[in-house]
């Protein structure tokens, strides 16, 4: 089975749509603000993409460009944003410049406009399981996509692969928690774990997290698993206009005969996290205006 996370996510979009639908007589629409500071093509690709489903689904949008040797001038805007009562979320494009120290930069977005989740406040309340807490869109975006398709993780084994802050140990406190679509027991390996090929076999669901190319084969994969393939590498291609082809951590070909479902890249998880940051950005507005959450 595909898992389409395009087709999904396309539904979420109209739920989305739907409820704003019905806030039409609130003096206005749920605001996304993205802050860009580099120049890269993916990078404003992404945000392009981003900006896209905000209009698709009525949240509004807006896009600002600093230059990439800025550091206070970033701090500076972000209280500006914070500011700013028109401003529901705050999304900062990574990868920053190298220069900008990361953490710096996430704490000092006020917690409530967090909606890609990575403030600190945000990452503490996921631990407690806090109903206010904004998930990560990626780790967020497998759950729903999961509960979406009816697989049922209650007592199965997850192993991720990748313990970046992003994706890999938010995915796994989510996962573990004692909630309707969790309650997994999980796994977490990366590039330092031992029998990491047995260790995967072991599984009933794998998250390839690891930014690898192809780099699950047939063989690390348990007959009838589920695997979700997050890894989006550019890799070259003579015969694509752009030079490139986008493809994942996981050898689709070799790997989708052997288990139940998987995930396609493109069009598994990356239409997920766009999906999931627009229920944030909605989730940040009924918050901020004290509304009942829907």
């Amino acid at each position: 089975m595909l898992l389409d996370g395009h087709k999904i996510a396309q539904a979420i979009h109209a739920e989305i749509k739907d409820v704003l639908q019905k806030l039409a007589t609130h003096a206005r629409k749920p605001c996304l603000a993205c802050v860009l500071t580099t120049k890269h093509p993916a990078s404003a690709s992404y945000v392009q993409r981003k900006i896209k489903a905000c209009h698709e689904v009525g949240i509004e949008s807006q896009v600002f460009h600093l230059q990439p040797h800025c550091t206070k001038e970033l701090l500076d805007f972000i209280d500006k944003l914070n500011l700013d009562p028109m401003v529901d979320g705050i999304l900062i494009q990574l990868p920053l410049p190298p220069h900008i120290h990361l953490l710096e930069v996430l704490e000092k977005i006020d917690p409530l406009k967090d909606v890609d989740g990575f403030h600190p406040l945000n990452a503490g309340k996921v631990l407690l399981q806090d109903p206010t807490a904004f998930n990560p869109c990626t780790p967020l975006g497998i759950k729903v996509l999961l509960e979406r398709y009816e697989i049922d993780i209650t007592g199965k084994h997850v192993v991720i692969l990748g313990r970046s802050n992003i994706v890999g140990k938010p995915l796994a406190a989510l996962l573990m928690q004692d909630a309707p679509g969790c309650n997994a027991t999980v796994t977490v390996a990366h590039s330092k774990s031992t029998y990491l090929k047995e260790l995967t076999r072991t599984a009933d669901i794998l998250v390839a997290a690891m930014g690898r190319p192809k780099a699950v084969e047939a063989d690390w994969v348990k007959e009838g698993a589920v695997v979700v393939d997050v890894g989006i590498n550019r890799v070259e291609a003579l015969a694509s206009k752009s030079g490139y082809k986008v493809i994942g951590d996981v050898d689709f070909e070799n790997v989708k005969n052997k288990c139940m479902a998987i995930t396609p890249v493109p069009g598994g998880i990356g239409p997920m996290t766009i999906a999931m940051l627009l229920k944030n950005t909605l989730k940040s507005y009924y918050l901020r205006n004290k509304l009942q959450l829907p």
